[in-house]
């Protein structure tokens, strides 16, 4: 057995069946724990993303918007086009509804992720708020061993799935479509992350918060031309997805298993409810109570999943592309030619462009939530800057690199790093609950007074 053989065994116990139970088992338990909060709460949550009425005399580096769009930089990514695609052609279309249902649960997990976030941050030496799984671990629980597990699981993952992967993705579609070099890809991220990344989080918040909704407006736009010009196929792509999500039709063998696992491993992929990389942005805002910001967090997994997902999602059960056994079109390429055959060359620039849009995003947020792992490891703010160099480095051998072993290791990393934090949520929830119960007090008596 080779190292990429012993990789893929490891990769598929780390996120098997007992793994996604915990997870989408941890968004259950806190769903009926904060009595259904994420349904009944989300248009507050919405109005609070794009108010201008910021908390600016609170403690924090950044506005709920930047801080929400730092956790969408490193969420909207490959998993929105390529995660999806590879949930539909190995699960099929029911994939989609279980990404959906994990996505609804998740936000309950997002929303307790932020809330302790915030509640256990601190203030380090330059004066820049550090938060997230590692410190409400430590401080909450009181189990350190647990939150350096986390820490160091985090800062491995930062190299992976947050910068080498997001490269190489960016210099394969370059390479594919215009035959741009990869180290040309490699030089220009490098120099466009570095600019951004060498300021720190404020720099990275100014940055996201026009990137971020430009990209995810132009892919969502996109999808819905698809949609609209389509409209006729809707139907039928959607009860296609709520019947084999049940029955397991299109998957070898009927098996109605690898669906669920499926939907929701490339769900949790893609929005990260669980994984507690989220809370590290949300840890940095500007915010008077906990549960303000939480709710604002709580969104990121809705625009992520429900919002974009759904927009590819539904676009390749109505090109019906995965169904061709013989062809070996997968992933983003998948998403492109599905989106050009609806909307012509412009479909598959959309694509093309969004995918590097959402690698760059990913790079940018990835590479904060890193560096606040080293220094919580370190204590030593000389440490950040070393990490930055390094990040930064590492976005030009991604570009060069055949990164199937990195792509491994990335995704061992992510689900490692989540087990401590869902044992953090789990055992922090009565905190999280009496939190959840204080602000909706405030909320009540601020409506009250206007």
């Amino acid at each position: 057995m080779n190292v990429q053989e012993i990789l893929g065994t490891v990769n598929d116990f780390v996120w098997g069946p007992p793994f996604l139970i915990l997870l989408v088992g941890t968004g259950i338990f806190l769903t009926f724990r904060l009595t259904f909060l994420q349904f009944s709460m989300l248009p507050y949550a919405l109005k609070l993303v794009f108010s201008k009425k910021q908390d600016k005399s609170a403690e924090g580096d950044i506005s709920h918007f930047q801080s929400l769009m730092t956790a969408l930089a490193a969420t909207v990514g490959t998993g929105n086009i390529a995660g999806v695609a590879t949930a539909v052609v190995i699960g099929g279309p029911g994939a989609v509804l279980w990404m959906w249902v994990s996505a609804l649960f998740g936000m309950a997990t997002k929303y307790a992720e932020a809330i302790l976030a915030v509640k256990y941050r601190i203030k380090d030496e330059r004066g820049e708020m550090a938060g997230g799984p590692m410190y409400y671990i430590e401080k909450g629980l009181g189990w350190k061993w647990l939150a350096v597990i986390f820490a160091i699981f985090a800062a491995v993952a930062s190299f992976g799935i947050g910068n080498t992967v997001q490269s190489n993705s960016v210099a394969e579609v370059l390479q594919e479509n215009w035959s741009f070099p990869e180290w040309g890809t490699g030089l220009i991220l490098m120099l466009l992350v570095g600019m951004v990344i060498l300021g720190g989080i404020k720099s990275i918040g100014r940055v996201v918060s026009y990137v971020v909704p430009v990209m995810a407006v132009l892919y969502v736009l996109g999808g819905i031309a698809v949609l609209i010009l389509n409209v006729d196929l809707i139907p039928s792509a959607v009860g296609l997805i709520f019947t084999d999500a049940f029955t397991g039709q299109a998957v070898a063998g009927g098996a109605i298993g690898a669906v669920i696992q499926m939907g929701v491993a490339r769900g949790v992929f893609s929005n990260e409810a669980g994984l507690g990389s989220a809370p590290i942005a949300a840890a940095s805002a500007k915010t008077d109570y906990p549960g303000r910001q939480a709710l604002v967090s709580m969104t990121q997994v809705f625009i992520d999943t429900i919002v974009i997902c759904s927009i590819t999602g539904i676009s390749l059960v109505m090109g019906e592309l995965y169904i061709d056994a013989n062809s070996d079109v997968e992933g983003a390429a998948l998403t492109s030619a599905t989106f050009e055959m609806f909307l012509g060359p412009v479909g598959a620039l959309i694509v093309s462009i969004g995918l590097i849009f959402f690698c760059y995003s990913t790079m940018l947020g990835w590479s904060y939530y890193g560096e606040r792992c080293i220094y919580y490891l370190t204590k030593k703010p000389s440490s950040i800057f070393i990490y930055r160099v390094i990040f930064i480095a590492a976005i030009f051998a991604g570009a060069m690199l055949n990164l199937e072993t990195v792509w491994s290791i990335a995704d061992i990393m992510n689900g490692l790093m989540a087990a401590p934090n869902l044992i953090g949520l789990l055992g922090l929830s009565g905190i999280v609950v009496a939190e959840t119960t204080h602000f909706i007090k405030v909320k009540r008596e601020e409506e009250k007074s206007t």
